[in-house]
């Protein structure tokens, strides 16, 4: 099993207003040389800066994947055995 996200290395694309100013403030934060802004660069400026946004997608993320591994096991077919 990877463990690593490729896509946190994938440059953030500015295509709406929200988007720019952020990569803007990230480019600025952490003075990107080629103005390139990966969205780890985005989660490493929230987390620094804003932890309570990701931490309310991250405890949403694992009650959902909870959620769903209890449904999985529920309708797995060896329970219905």
């Amino acid at each position: 099993m990877e463990l690593e996200n490729k896509d946190l290395q994938n440059p953030v694309e500015t295509n709406t207003g929200l988007k720019e100013l952020v990569v803007d403030y990230i480019g600025n934060c952490l003075q990107a040389e080629d103005e390139t802004v990966t969205v780890d660069m985005a989660v490493q400026v929230f987390a620094a800066e804003f932890p309570e946004f990701l931490m309310a997608i991250a405890e949403e993320n694992f009650l959902r994947g909870y959620e769903q591994a209890l449904t999985d096991v529920e309708n797995s077919p060896q329970r219905s055995e």
